[in-house]
Formats: C-alpha cells, structure tokens, sequence
C-alpha cells in the first residue's frame, strides 16, 4: 500500500470567483472563506489528502489569492525527509499564452509543465470548497483494482433530490454507463436508480431509490489524464468526463457519508450552524482523521457571566454578559456585554487591537473591533475584523434578497456583515 500511495498525486482546485458566496467572497475566493471558527475551507481538501497518506498535493488558484496563499504559505509545513508539499500554481500570462484559467480542466491542463507527472501514477483532482472527510486511500484502491481509467466519487443521494444535481447510472461491476446533468423526468429518473447490489451498500435500509450524483471528485491515470487534456476542452465536469465516457473506462466510487457542496449562502450558513448540533453530520472531533489548519498560539477563550446553548467559541475569545444560542463565535471574537445572539456565525477577527488603539476609537466614536453593549443579532454572519457599536439590532427578517445597506446584505434570508465592515452606535435594521 506504501507503493501505491507513492505514486498518488493530488490536485486541488482554488475556485472560481464565487459570486454566490458574495460578499464573502469580495475579497478573498472561496477556499479561503473561514469555516467553524478557526478553519478554511481549503482545510477540509488538504486534510483528507493527508490523513490517506497522500502529500504531495498542488493547488490551482486564480481569483482574490492573497489570503488563500497566505493560510497555505503559515499553515502547511512538512518535515524535510517526508518530501511531502502543498505547492500554489496561480494563474499566469506566458510567452506563449495569456488566457487566464477557462475552466477546471484547462487549470490542470496549463499547469501540466509544473507537475512531473508519470504514465503509471494516479492523480486525484479535488474541489477546494466542499465539506466532507472521504478515506481517499479507499478512493484510489477501487480505482486501481477496477482497473478504471477514470473513477468519480460520487454521493449516495435520495433520488427526490437526485434533480439538483449530475447523476450517474452505474453497474454492479462500477462502470458508469451514463450521465445526465438534473434530469427532471420521473420516468427518465428511474432509470438511473442504483441497482439492487449498489443500493445494499448504502446505510439506509429503508425501501427509498437512491441515485449517485458526482461530487466532482476524479481519480485518474496520469497517461489518460494526458490525453483527455490534449484537446480545446475547458472543464472537466461540462467537457471532460461526457467525452471520454465513450473512450475509456469510467467507473464510480460510492460515497455515503456528509458532503456538501458550499456553493450559496444558505448553505455555507447552515453548514456552519450544523457543527453546533449535538451529534452533527459533520465531526470536527475526530482525533483519528483531524482536520488541520493553521497555528496560532492564541489564549484560551473566556466567558464572563454568559449564558450559552449549542454553540461553538474559538480559540482567544472574550465574550461578557452575552446570551448564544446556535452560535459559532469565531478566533480573537470580542462581544462586551449585555447582547443576545442566535443563529450567528461570527467570524471573528485577524489581531486584537491595543487598550491605545481602543482608547483612539473611543475619541472618534468609531467602535472597537467586535460587539459593543446591548446588542441583539439574528440569522447573521458576521465577517472578520467587523466594527459592531452599542445598541444596535441587527436581523434579516423582513428585508428582500439582495438588499444591502452600507456594508450590510441580505442573501437567501440571511444577513451578512461584509469584512472590515462598521456599523454605528444604535443602528437598527
């Protein structure tokens, strides 16, 4: 098995602009976007590369990297003698070409001269924004003893939900013998149920059809990897995968567990608001496969008279005379009495500022980084580095999708406090 992992290289795709996750999204990209109060979402990739055993992993990126190459540049540093990396490839005008990346495929296809690839290796390509932990060691097994050319991860979904997404019609030996992109027809849906030997393997024993929706994830040879890219197409999952449908062996890999693709506001939030259930789809205490993320050395979080249910506090907070409910209270966050929070992500915040630094703002009636007195906040995140006054009311009830007031949003029924952003003493929306 050594062997195997050794010939195992990971690529991880960076995301493209992310204007569903706007404003989170204005200026850092999706992979970047702090995720359970300490994390990134880029964490959650790289971690189930490491914890297969697979470290040599490269990530793509284009759009707003600065904070996206800053985590990986602070968090991801490997012991000389284990060779292992995580090595940024940006996007970059040649010679030869200055297109930016077109699509997911052509991100692998202009970095192919950076990335030694050998004809008998596997390449795993994977998603930077997406929430699951997969045993990928399991992934690339069935690619090799399947004898694939390429295999597709795919997601166990109730076959109700199964128009959301690209579904796979497999055989009990793992081909995939078709693709249909959300078929919406009920009789064209059951076709593409999982036979009776693939759902057996599925958890829930109830009689429900279930269908396999791609998760965008692919185990490749290196030589077809090669030679599906020797061509104008742009992206795997549109182009790539239709394509070669007809040229190789294609097989799929049956996933059963929590995945969610972050792909919107809604369910960015709600994946958040997950973790502080009490057994959450999602297990972030997992000591056999962590999660990792970068280390900061912060103080233990402190609360002071506060009154708290189901909810998470990071690492350096200090929350005084404050009432969680559902909440996630992010790194460095500072609430400073007599608020109440509920279903509030706050991301908290890059540094702490100094007792000089507050007595300043205090001069200028600017807020202090974090929560001031009396403040009530509902169905909210809270982006980092935000400026909260006293007595301010904040809750999306009532607003229409996209309104947006200063720094303030409205998305998918949430409200959303862009970075850096101030909101004045008595504010209330």
């Amino acid at each position: 098995m050594a062997r195997l992992k050794s010939k195992v290289c990971c690529i991880i795709m960076g995301g493209g602009r992310g204007t569903r996750l706007a404003p989170l999204t204005q200026v850092r990209c999706k992979p970047a976007v702090p995720l359970g109060g300490k994390y990134r979402l880029v964490d959650i990739p790289i971690s189930n590369c490491l914890n297969s055993g697979y470290n040599e992993i490269y990530l793509l990126t284009q759009f707003n990297t600065e904070s996206l190459h800053r985590h990986i540049q602070e968090s991801y540093h490997f012991d000389y003698f284990s060779k292992g990396f995580v090595e940024i490839l940006s996007a970059e005008q040649t010679q030869v070409s200055d297109d930016w990346y077109r699509g997911t495929a052509d991100a692998v296809r202009q970095n192919l001269k950076h990335i030694p690839l050998q004809d008998d290796q596997t390449v795993v390509i994977l998603s930077g924004d997406q929430l699951y932990r997969m045993d990928l060691e399991a992934f690339v097994k069935q690619h090799s003893e399947t004898q694939a050319d390429i295999t597709i991860a795919a997601k166990a979904m109730p076959a109700h939900l199964a128009y959301q997404f690209g579904i796979m019609e497999v055989a009990p030996d793992w081909r995939i013998q078709r693709f249909v992109e959300k078929p919406q027809d009920p009789e064209l849906l059951k076709s593409l149920y999982l036979c009776s030997d693939l759902r057996s393997k599925v958890k829930d024993t109830s009689d429900q059809p279930y269908c396999m929706a791609s998760m965008g994830i692919y185990a490749f040879k290196a030589s077809v990897l090669k030679a599906c890219l020797n061509s104008e197409h742009h992206d795997f999952g549109k182009d790539i995968i239709p394509q070669a449908l007809n040229q190789y062996k294609l097989c799929g890999y049956l996933f059963d567990d929590y995945w969610e693709d972050i792909g919107t506001i809604a369910s960015f939030f709600e994946a958040n608001l997950m973790l502080t259930d009490s057994l959450p789809a999602f297990d972030f205490y997992n000591e056999i496969a962590p999660i990792y993320c970068k280390q900061r050395n912060l103080a233990a979080s402190k609360l002071n008279s506060c009154t708290v249910d189901h909810s998470i506090v990071a690492e350096g907070c200090i929350v005084t005379r404050t009432q969680l409910n559902r909440c996630i209270i992010g790194i460095r966050s500072i609430i400073r009495g007599g608020s109440q929070l509920e279903n509030v992500y706050m991301m908290g915040a890059d540094h702490y500022e100094t007792m000089d630094q507050m007595a300043e703002n205090e001069s200028h009636h600017f807020p202090n980084i974090g929560i001031g007195k009396d403040c009530y906040i509902r169905n909210a995140i809270i982006d980092r580095n935000v400026r909260i006054g006293n007595n301010v009311r904040l809750s999306p009830e009532g607003k229409p999708n996209e309104f947006q007031q200063g720094p303030i949003h409205v998305k998918d029924g949430i409200l959303i406090i862009e970075k850096n952003g101030v909101i004045p003493d008595n504010t209330i929306l």
